[in-house]
């Protein structure tokens, strides 16, 4: 089974640029080329936040024609950038969406599992599990051993980047991580929000976050530093489930590279 991530695509309105400068909208239409013409072909694409840059009806328009020639299921979840009800609203026919509080679920009949969670604070950049949240994912745990991918938007650990760093996986971290210990079938932690390809032992698994389809954030690892982008390769995750090894994950750049060609 193959899964791709994109995540951090910070969609606008149709022709409208980020910051005045960044084409958000066709760095997103080449990744989901390049998804495509992978081969073999992902089974299924999840987007792991940020889907949009403000929340905003047209904005999600946007979204659905750009991603609407993907050739698989996409399951989505909010960032902090993400507004639920206009989530809803302009994906009525992804019907494992709930239809109204958090936009929590799981994904049966693949040969992993996949867990959503939902991060999203409104109005603000750091994300929280609550209690409520937190319940359904104790529930969820509870009905079954198979193997099982957990996806959010806000990392539940410090990566090295300041300004991130404050604005992560603010509320719920500790009963996060009991759980995620106490279930050893989880494989990985997936999530998106810091715009790199970061990966770490975290609570007795793997955690990764995944490149955004867009710009990156700079690697500046000095403490104090405020938040920067870079207009480094986007990216997009693979994650390829293979019987009697588990989860290989890799950074595939999305653009038009020599090659390949063969070692002499």
């Amino acid at each position: 089974m193959l899964i791709a991530q994109i995540t951090d695509m910070h969609l606008k309105g149709e022709g409208e640029l980020l910051f005045g400068r960044v084409d958000t909208t066709g760095f997103l239409e080449r990744a989901v080329a390049h998804v495509n013409a992978l081969d073999p072909r992902p089974d299924v694409v999840l987007a792991t936040g940020d889907l949009v840059d403000n929340g905003t009806p047209a904005q999600y328009a946007n979204l659905k024609r750009v991603l609407a020639p993907l050739d698989m299921p996409v399951f989505m979840i909010p960032g902090n950038h993400d507004a639920r009800d206009a989530m809803r609203a302009a994906f009525p026919e992804h019907g494992y969406l709930p239809a109204d509080g958090f936009l929590q679920y799981t994904v049966e009949g693949l040969p992993v599992r996949l867990i959503a969670l939902d991060t999203l604070v409104p109005g603000k950049g750091h994300g929280e599990l609550c209690d409520v949240r937190l319940d359904w994912l104790e529930a969820r745990l509870g009905e079954s051993d198979r193997p099982t991918l957990l996806f959010m938007h806000h990392p539940p650990f410090e990566c090295g980047i300041a300004y991130l760093d404050g604005a992560r996986l603010n509320k719920g971290e500790q009963r996060l991580s009991e759980l995620v210990r106490a279930h050893g079938n989880i494989e990985r932690v997936m999530c998106g929000h810091v715009h790199r390809p970061i990966q770490v032992r975290w609570a007795g698994t793997l955690a990764s976050i995944a490149p955004s389809t867009a710009h990156q954030a700079t690697l500046d690892l000095r403490p104090g530093v405020g938040l920067s982008m870079k207009m480094e390769p986007p990216g997009i995750a693979l994650h390829q489930w293979r019987e009697g090894t588990g989860l290989v994950t890799h950074l595939s750049y999305v653009g038009d590279y020599d090659g390949p060609r063969p070692f002499r």
